[in-house]
């Protein structure tokens, strides 16, 4: 990796283990193995490397989010669950830490750095998108009622919100019953076969 990418790999994991607030310029510098010279060649300030880790984690949002999904899952909507296991399997092995890299950081720093809300929402935006393209995938087993695009949103509303109960809760239970309501949900909306199961002779 270059010095930017070792920077930004750094301030990635560390961010998402200590808050952005608790990270020191020093640690960025430890962990990435580069001097400060280094890394104000690279990014002026210490926001400006918030922002390169946002870009960076648009950017990542296909191949290592969704696009692993699509290769393990051929049935579009239970990409959509596969995409919730992966997320319950990191809380697992974290015991209910850390959560979302982006929900975490949208709730720290949004208010405080309004200048990098955009860059957050396009993250959430982006993650919503990818849902709803599975969701065309589905075609006409949905509803022809369904808000593709507003169930889309709540999928990621389930998963955010999942999320941070779990962590609140040191458990996987409120994560657990948030995605079985989901499953609910879309068994409510995914029409049925109109053909009887044959009777036996």
């Amino acid at each position: 990796m270059d010095t930017r990418d070792r920077i930004l790999t750094a301030a990635m994991r560390l961010f998402h283990e200590q808050g952005f607030s608790a990270t020191g310029v020093s640690t960025i510098l430890r962990e990435a193995g580069v001097n400060s010279g280094s890394l104000y060649h690279c990014f002026p300030n210490k926001e400006a490397v918030l922002r390169g880790v946002l870009e960076r984690y648009t950017e990542l949002l296909g191949p290592v989010v969704l696009e692993p999904r699509e290769r393990e899952q051929d049935d579009p909507i239970e990409r959509v669950f596969d995409l919730l296991a992966w997320y319950r399997r990191g809380m697992e092995q974290t015991h209910c830490r850390l959560g979302c890299p982006i929900g975490n950081l949208a709730l720290e720093v949004s208010d405080a750095y309004p200048e990098v809300r955009t860059l957050i929402d396009n993250n959430f935006r982006g993650w919503a998108s990818g849902i709803r393209g599975w969701l065309d995938e589905a075609g006409d087993r949905l509803s022809p009622e369904t808000d593709l695009d507003a169930l889309a949103s709540f999928v990621l509303t389930v998963m955010e919100g999942g999320l941070m109960q779990a962590r609140a809760a040191g458990s996987l239970e409120p994560f657990d019953r948030s995605v079985a309501v989901l499953r609910s949900h879309f068994q409510l909306i995914t029409r049925q076969d109109d053909k009887q199961p044959e009777a036996k002779a």
